[in-house]
């Protein structure tokens, strides 16, 4: 096999950190691109075998041999170019780009790169012009490539800016339907936490007797992320949550979480809902788990009982999981634990064993009811139910970077 880059369908990648090395596994596997760049903006390690053996293993999901072939896989990766940075890994030619950090000034051009899937964490404001020194999403534009992704939400800074026209967030299996090669070209695939949460919410707001939601609000309990210190640390100038320099691998830690927020820009039902969210992390390397709770303006089905409980909901999760969100959306009522969903390739596992329901009567008097021009002489009982459901998802490798690679694919299929 030759392995020159050149004339072949080329995914660029900027960034070799947890999402930027997992969506160059899940590539590996999926062999949708001819091809991978990935920029790295730096010279890393002594040499390209350095490259290669942070590639090749893992401390999370094992050796890169083992996630592509099974417990008898073999390592397979070589440097064919030291000076052109050039690797074959387990058959597929992998360039290395060790120079620029600001996206413009990357050869996405040189390299035939169209694509390019933007895992640094570090540009998320779609606003910012590809010119800033600072560095843009749009800095890939400018550098060649036709679209860009990125790993994260937006965060626009100017609060007075609005997501421009050309932006767009997607999640795949919730919009992804939702993007125009014509009119996007700056998108986001949101946050692992958005991810699940989307799937979660998509089949209570799809069904009649769950759309009516008076309030909502969840709790992730989030593995730890690069974003913490290993020990106590000292904050950064002007850092807001200074729990997040304290030792991740000691201690159960309160933290906040967008997913609510950017919830609202893939299922914009959501913003008629009092929705919060927030996250608790723990010392733990990969797969968290959302609380959600739900309150629904429910009724009573004709025996007297409510419409909405535990069997009805769980009914509407598996329906889900055989239907439109089918190997997105896994329903279990198996007794699970976070390490049985170490890089399962789904959005969510609902854990229909503990989910749970409770309806209740809010008392409505007579009086407040003719106020609002309803006629009656006696107070009315209206049952609200309120439910409690939990979904697991691997928030590095088996959710986020599955839908993420899916989502690549399709815009990438997208462009012709």
């Amino acid at each position: 096999m030759a392995l020159s880059l050149k004339g072949r369908n080329v995914l660029g990648l900027n960034g070799l950190g947890r999402i930027g090395k997992l969506s160059l596994w899940y590539h590996l596997h999926r062999r949708h691109f001819d091809g991978i760049v990935i920029n790295t903006g730096r010279e890393v390690g002594e040499s390209l075998e350095h490259i290669c053996d942070v590639i090749a293993t893992d401390s999370t999901y094992g050796p890169l041999s083992r996630f592509l072939q099974g417990v008898g896989g073999q390592r397979d990766l070589q440097v064919v170019d030291e000076a052109e940075g050039l690797l074959a890994i387990h058959g597929l030619p992998v360039k290395i780009l060790r120079r620029a950090r600001n996206p413009k000034d990357i050869g996405w051009r040189a390299e035939g790169v169209r694509l390019v899937v933007d895992t640094t964490g570090v540009f998320g404001d779609p606003t910012v012009p590809a010119d800033d020194p600072k560095g843009s999403l749009r800095g890939h534009l400018e550098a060649g490539a036709r679209k860009v992704l990125n790993s994260a939400p937006f965060k626009i800074k100017d609060k007075a800016k609005k997501t421009p026209d050309d932006a767009a967030m997607l999640i795949f299996g919730i919009n992804h339907t939702r993007f125009d090669p014509g009119r996007h070209h700056v998108l986001s695939a949101a946050s692992c936490t958005t991810t699940g949460l989307a799937h979660m919410m998509k089949p209570l707001l799809e069904a009649e007797e769950t759309s009516r939601i008076l309030t909502a609000s969840m709790s992730t309990i989030h593995a730890a992320t690069n974003t913490q210190s290993v020990l106590d640390s000292v904050p950064k100038a002007g850092a807001t949550d200074r729990r997040k320099t304290r030792a991740a691998l000691g201690n159960i830690i309160l933290s906040t979480t967008g997913a609510a927020k950017a919830l609202e820009q893939v299922l914009p039902e959501i913003q008629q809902v009092g929705f919060m969210a927030d996250s608790v992390r723990i010392p733990t390397q990969t797969v968290s788990l959302i609380n959600l709770n739900v309150t629904f303006h429910s009724w009573l089905d004709e025996k007297g009982d409510p419409a909405v409980s535990r069997a009805f909901i769980n009914d509407l999760y598996r329906k889900a999981s055989e239907g439109s969100q089918k190997d997105l959306l896994v329903f279990t009522e198996r007794q699970n634990v976070s390490a049985d969903m170490l890089g399962l390739p789904a959005a969510v596992v609902i854990e229909g064993h503990d989910n749970h329901t409770r309806t209740g009567f809010v008392e409505l008097p007579a009086d407040l009811l003719r106020l609002q021009g309803i006629e009656c002489d006696k107070p009315v009982r209206m049952p609200v139910t309120h439910a409690k459901l939990f979904g697991w998802y691997d928030n590095e490798y088996g959710s986020y970077t599955h839908c993420l690679g899916e989502l690549t694919v399709y815009v990438d299929k997208s462009l012709g």
